[in-house]
């Protein structure tokens, strides 16, 4: 019988350690002990760091922190802003705080400059829909014509009463 992959940890076998122990199969037990690896390296506590690529391991290993962001986007993240340190504690504060956490070097919004300023000049509706963030129409549409109207005339008179008594 040739098995398809070796078993290296216990979390390849999922539950059938214990149902063994639970059901009282000591040669299965035995059986699938016998399979693990003998090399303690390969046990499931040992195998944190799997998931990480080469640089982001020597980073973890030789506690370097992460290269400095060249860019920073507003709109998904909270910007690092050091200058509070400069101008209160000097050039020395700063560079400590620029080592801790860098700041990057272009920060900007979610879109480039040009369409930033073509987006500013525009209505909200037109920014929503570039977004395609739309709102749902369906309120305006659930509350009958007379309704608004009269609710408008409310609104009105009382805007109305509290210009009449501010003069």
């Amino acid at each position: 019988m040739q098995i398809e992959y070796p078993l290296v940890n216990e979390l390849q076998l999922g539950n059938r350690l214990n149902d063994a122990v639970e059901h009282h199969r000591r040669g299965e037990f035995a059986l699938l002990l016998s399979m693990l690896s003998n090399d303690a390296r390969d046990m499931a506590q040992f195998q944190l760091d799997n998931d990480l690529s080469n640089d982001e391991k020597l980073y973890k290993q030789l506690d370097i922190p992460q290269p400095q962001a060249l860019v920073c986007d507003l709109s998904q993240s909270v910007a690092i802003n050091n200058a509070d340190a400069f101008y209160g504690n000097g050039l020395s504060q700063f560079h400590l705080h620029q080592a801790l956490k860098p700041e990057a070097v272009v920060t900007r919004g979610k879109y480039d400059e040009d369409l930033q300023i073509t987006l500013s000049n525009c209505d909200l509706l037109t920014k929503l829909k570039h977004e395609q963030a739309t709102p749902a129409i369906t309120d305006l549409n659930s509350i009958h014509f007379l309704d608004q109207l009269a609710t408008q005339r409310k609104i009105s008179e009382t805007i109305g009463n509290q210009l009449s008594a501010v003069a």
